[in-house]
């Protein structure tokens, strides 16, 4: 379903002449030999490139500091700065221009960097070699949608079998640091009992799609009022025909690629907002309801408490169409308790007590 509705995202970019690439990563175990070839040549050529454009990078800065004589905190911001807008324009195969900033001998080491990265081939969707190629379901759906990373498509797919770790020889980043710096998490789970990867990205912050059968999803559904404006998309499996789930998460998809910036700034905040809604002392009376039911079956005659007392009675409510405040996106203030309630009928009847005896002298 991810991979055909990827195809679609495609279609829809191209045809609406984007400029935006999507890159998707599919990580998850499959059996495999060993890393790609070309995968790990990949990765060498770009940490060369990155060494090369920071080595001229503190050249450059160097040069400004000792031609304007200015503070070196800012020639070392605008230094990292330069040096940032280098490696993207090298990475698209162009040379950076600037006869004051880039002497001759640094173009000779700009170039090298960029004929290694010259292929006649595609780049690799897998980055392992697969055991079973041929046979693969995931590659076998992404031959049938024919996203082989071609120069023209919009959306590019890395498909890596195996779990992140800190000591991986490409990525070098533990599942945590690497879901912080995506923009989306997408799981159209068929069927989950909760589903942890979709809360993970949400108490990170990081906007996710998920679907109405798992139970991450139904749950959002239940306590959310608007869970799109709060960057949680329910992609509907359970009433809706594959194809028009398919559809659907599609345009999820291409929607969130259509917002800007800012927009995707703001709604990453009112995702980690939510974050609270995921505590564990919300989330544990479910815990504890199930087990007083699991008892209640096996040894009635040791629970007597009712057990629909405990439930979450929260509902978080649509948020303002301006960035809302933290205070404004959350519940609004519980009513008093009886006991504060019991306080100030008691002060309203000593006034009265007292207005009366003011009207009597």
């Amino acid at each position: 379903m991810f991979i055909e509705s990827l195809a679609r995202l495609n279609h829809y970019l191209k045809s609406s002449n984007s400029d935006v690439t999507v890159i998707a990563f599919l990580i998850f175990p499959a059996k495999t030999n060993n890393f790609n070839v070309e995968s790990l040549r990949g990765q060498a050529i770009s940490k060369q490139l990155r060494d090369t454009v920071h080595s001229i990078q503190n050249i450059i800065g160097k040069r400004m500091f000792e031609v304007c004589l200015s503070s070196r905190d800012t020639v070392h911001s605008i230094q990292n700065i330069i040096g940032k807008r280098m490696f993207e324009v090298c990475l698209s195969g162009k040379i950076p221009k600037g006869d004051e900033l880039i002497y001759p001998e640094d173009l000779v080491h700009l170039k090298r960097c960029i004929y290694a990265t010259q292929r006649t081939s595609l780049p690799p969707v897998c980055t392992h070699n697969m055991i079973d190629d041929g046979a693969d379901p995931v590659l076998c759906h992404i031959r049938r949608c024919q996203l082989f990373n071609k120069k023209e498509d919009r959306v590019k797919i890395i498909f890596h079998p195996e779990f992140l770790s800190s000591t991986n020889p490409l990525f070098s980043m533990d599942y945590e640091e690497f879901v912080r710096g995506c923009h989306l998490g997408v799981f159209p789970s068929y069927y989950e009992p909760w589903g942890y990867t979709p809360a993970e990205c949400t108490v990170m912050g990081i906007p996710s799609i998920t679907t109405n059968l798992s139970g991450f999803g139904c749950f959002i559904a239940e306590h959310v009022a608007d869970p799109m404006s709060y960057g949680i998309y329910i992609v509907d499996r359970r009433l809706k025909s594959p194809e028009e789930s398919v559809q659907q998460l599609a345009q999820y998809m291409f929607d969130f690629s259509c917002l800007s910036r800012r927009q995707r700034i703001i709604q990453r905040n009112r995702t980690e907002r939510l974050s609270d809604l995921l505590d564990w002392k919300n989330l544990g009376i479910y815990y504890r309801k199930g087990r007083q039911m699991a008892l209640h079956k096996t040894h009635p005659e040791l629970l007597e408490s009712d057990l629909g007392t405990s439930q979450l009675q929260l509902k978080y409510p649509r948020p303002m169409s301006e960035p809302p405040s933290p205070s404004a996106s959350r519940t609004s203030t519980p009513p008093p308790s009886d006991q504060d309630s019991d306080e100030d009928e008691d002060s309203d009847d000593d006034e009265r007590e007292n207005e009366i005896m003011s009207n009597k002298s």
